[in-house]
């Protein structure tokens, strides 16, 4: 089930294809420990990076909005998997320690 937000984030990259823009949607796919956000969220992005959304709640979004900008460019879709040490993940942004994959594609059509 999709909230609000997740409805938001789809209808503006649909909203985006519509105007002829190149676009790709990550979504938190698997979590395991402490993940910032659930399985299911998602951030869509436009072939010019503006995006909308969260898998992460800011720590990982760069890296992910570089994966989507190539995934757009190659049309290949990516598996991304996160995980950082309880010591490391303060270094990044993250409360603590934990793991989340994100899946990338490019949205064609």
């Amino acid at each position: 089930m999709t909230t609000d937000i997740q409805d938001d984030i789809l209808a503006a990259a649909l909203d985006w294809k519509k105007a002829g823009r190149d676009v790709a949607l990550a979504t938190v796919v698997t979590t395991w420990g402490s993940a910032p956000r659930p399985v299911g969220s998602q951030l869509a992005v436009d072939g010019e990076g503006k995006f909308i959304g969260s898998v992460s709640g800011g720590c990982i979004e760069g890296a992910v909005v570089t994966e989507a900008l190539d995934a757009i460019a190659d049309g290949k879709p990516r598996l991304l998997d996160f995980g950082v040490s309880d010591a490391q993940a303060w270094e990044v942004g993250l409360a603590c320690g934990g793991k989340i994959q994100v899946y990338v594609e490019r949205l064609d059509g």
